[in-house]
């Protein structure tokens, strides 16, 4: 009998793409492929650790890209999505993908096809969300800072975005689900390890780590946002639809509504 096997691997992106070449590479029977912080021993599985390897990763990656640059996105932002049991599924997916000969791999009527396809959609929404509702903040440092609380970990996805908008100035972005953050300094974007005391919602309550001229900028932005609002032409559904209330905190035109 083919003894199947659990993978373990860091976590990372290039660390499950690094799992998927072992996999391949040693034709291992895989059971499941599991975070370290998050595996749990099977019944009938062994274990084995995949320890992240980046030119086996490039690999994979560019293994997937030469069949359909459809695919490759569709393997990196549901991978980002940090849905239960992704990982298997897309194991599947690239399997489903190497082994064709042609494009049935982007049939939908396969369900393996389908729920990545719908997973990819999902978190390139959050992507956009994202893009629209950050709010900076300017500390007394003179770091422009922002929270978010994304439903899926959006921020490696987001981070060219705001490079190329605001790229005179040093800003912050931070994660407070996942507790990290990305930054930028002029002149790279680099990932860094928070464990913020104090979350800065928008709120009315002033603090202390911004300029203080920042609150003189947010009120008159607040004032213009009440200002262009016509109230018979208000829609609450379709607001929230477009500006779901999750958000709302992290907004400081809605300072008045959290």
């Amino acid at each position: 009998m083919n003894t199947s096997t659990t993978l373990i691997y860091d976590g990372s992106f290039n660390g499950f793409l690094t799992a998927v070449f072992v996999a391949f590479d040693e034709k291992i029977n895989v059971a499941d492929i599991q975070k370290n912080n998050e595996s749990q021993s099977g019944l009938f599985s062994e274990t084995e650790t995949v320890f992240t390897h980046v030119e086996k990763a490039k690999r994979v990656w560019n293994g997937i890209r030469n069949k359909s640059n459809n695919a490759i996105s569709n393997v990196y932002f549901a991978f980002l999505s940090e849905a239960e049991g992704v990982e298997m599924m897309l194991y599947t997916y690239i399997q489903k993908l190497m082994r064709t000969q042609n494009r049935k791999y982007l049939d939908y009527s396969d369900s393996t096809v389908l729920h990545i396809a719908q997973l990819a959609k999902k978190v390139s929404r959050e992507k956009h969300r994202m893009e629209a509702f950050v709010r900076f903040q300017l500390t007394k440092d003179d770091i422009y800072f922002a929270n978010i609380e994304p439903d899926f970990d959006v921020l490696p996805l987001i981070s060219k975005h705001f490079r190329d908008r605001y790229a005179d100035q040093k800003w912050l972005i931070y994660d407070v689900k996942r507790k990290y953050g990305i930054y930028y300094d002029l002149e790279h974007v680099e990932m860094v390890s928070l464990n913020l005391k104090d979350i800065h919602h928008n709120k009315t309550m002033k603090s202390n780590a911004f300029n203080s001229e920042e609150y003189k900028y947010q009120t008159l932005w607040n004032d213009y946002f009440k200002s262009t609002n016509i109230a018979l032409r208000i829609n609450p559904k379709l607001h929230t639809q477009h500006v779901p209330k999750r958000y709302w905190k992290y907004l400081s035109e809605k300072k008045e509504a959290v």
